[in-house]
């Protein structure tokens, strides 16, 4: 350790290096609540702040960030959904309105619990829209409400306001023949919710033009009842409407075979549905999908359970430098494949944040500016390491 002390003294003459040093800490996820309490005695630390929003907090960490004075960091941890929710409910008498809209949001954005008094606080809060974000959304008493006047369906079909013929369109109330007047709506978004109605045959889809756009997403809920039908899903992914493919496709759960039929669908934002939102996704998909997507979305693919697979270490050498990075989610590889990787110049900032990464190299790496973030980002780094990291940059 006292070899190791001296190195990280001499490489903290780096100011380079000690920026590393504090932005690794703040996305350590196992970081101890004592070294995220001297982590934010920090005025001013050499990253963004919405850290805070994505590291996991427990009780203790929300404790902390509930109690600070900077409003920031308040406004923060509102929105970390890990955040303890018992904790968090002091924000609603915040003595910053921001602090006390952005929990009122948040509240209801992320679905969480809420503890006994809050609603009532919020509810009475001096500010209109505090008030009024909990008035729309809860059953508290509020100002009487104008009711929508009641439509009869020939009305609603008939309605000026597209918004209201495509819901029309897409009422399985609505009789099919009238719902079928829609089917040439000036509007796409009418014709397509005609296409969509459930007991359409395939011909009668065929024939209503429209568009199904790229990040379409509306639904309808037959689908979901149908999709765990195995027979009934088939039907689905057989369809010539890629509407109904790509909604299949978002089911959590889906038989082997209707899997195997979305995963080599022509249309790629079917693979992509079956990929982001299905749980049995097949691993090969992931892999294809992770390694060519060229939108900000690429990275998605590997949270998905089904990415990380024994033979993924065979990508160690692969030109692709994402498929590089795929081997170190292979879970049978070792110490030597991390420890290769961490020299990576696209890929070793994940190698070094490898708990498998050998821990002299951890050590090691610490000095070097190119690493120092990543390596003080490593859940395998000592606590105490994590300590004489802060105490020397403090001492600058």
């Amino acid at each position: 350790m006292d070899e190791l002390g001296g190195a990280l003294e001499r490489a903290a003459a780096d100011g380079d290096v000690v920026e590393g040093w504090l932005s690794g800490l703040a996305g350590n996820q196992v970081l101890p609540v004592e070294v995220l309490a001297r982590l934010l005695e920090f005025d001013e630390l050499p990253m963004p702040s919405y850290w805070l929003k994505y590291r996991t907090l427990d009780a203790a960490a929300t404790e902390l960030l509930v109690a600070s004075p900077q409003i920031q960091r308040r406004l923060d941890v509102v929105e970390n959904a890990t955040a303890d929710v018992d904790v968090l409910a002091r924000l609603a008498q915040d003595p910053e309105p921001r602090v006390r809209l952005m929990y009122a949001v948040m509240l209801f954005e992320y679905k969480r619990r809420v503890p006994a008094g809050v609603l009532e606080l919020l509810a009475e809060d001096p500010e209109p829209k505090i008030r009024r974000i909990v008035s729309d959304r809860t059953e508290l008493p509020v100002a009487v409400r104008e009711s929508p006047p009641v439509l009869t369906v020939q009305q609603r079909v008939a309605h000026p306001d597209p918004a209201v013929r495509r819901e029309a369109a897409a009422d399985p109330e609505v009789p099919t023949a009238l719902a079928l007047r829609l089917a040439e709506d000036p509007e796409n978004d009418v014709r397509l919710a005609v296409s969509m109605r459930e007991e359409l045959t395939e011909d009668q889809r065929t024939v209503i033009p429209c568009t199904v756009w790229q990040h379409f997403w509306s639904p309808p809920s037959w689908i979901a009842r149908q999709a765990t039908d195995p027979e009934a899903a088939r039907r689905i992914a057989g369809s010539a409407h890629v509407g109904l493919r790509r909604v299949l496709a978002a089911q959590p759960h889906l038989a082997p075979d209707v899997v195997a039929l979305l995963a080599a669908d022509e249309d790629e934002w079917v693979r992509r549905t079956l990929a982001e939102r299905c749980e049995d996704a097949p691993h090969e998909l992931l892999v294809e999908l992770y390694a060519t997507v060229q939108d900000r979305n690429w990275s998605v693919y590997r949270y998905h359970r089904n990415f990380a697979r024994p033979g993924l270490a065979r990508f160690a050498d692969d030109p692709n430098p994402r498929l590089r990075h795929a081997a170190l989610d292979d879970p049978e590889a070792g110490p030597e494949l991390v420890l290769r990787l961490a020299d990576d110049p696209e890929v070793g900032g994940w190698a070094v944040r490898d708990p498998r990464l050998p821990a002299d190299e951890l050590l090691r790496r610490l000095t070097l500016p190119a690493q120092a973030s990543a390596a003080a980002g490593n859940p395998a780094l000592p606590v105490a390491v994590m300590h004489r990291l802060l105490d020397l940059a403090r001492a600058r």
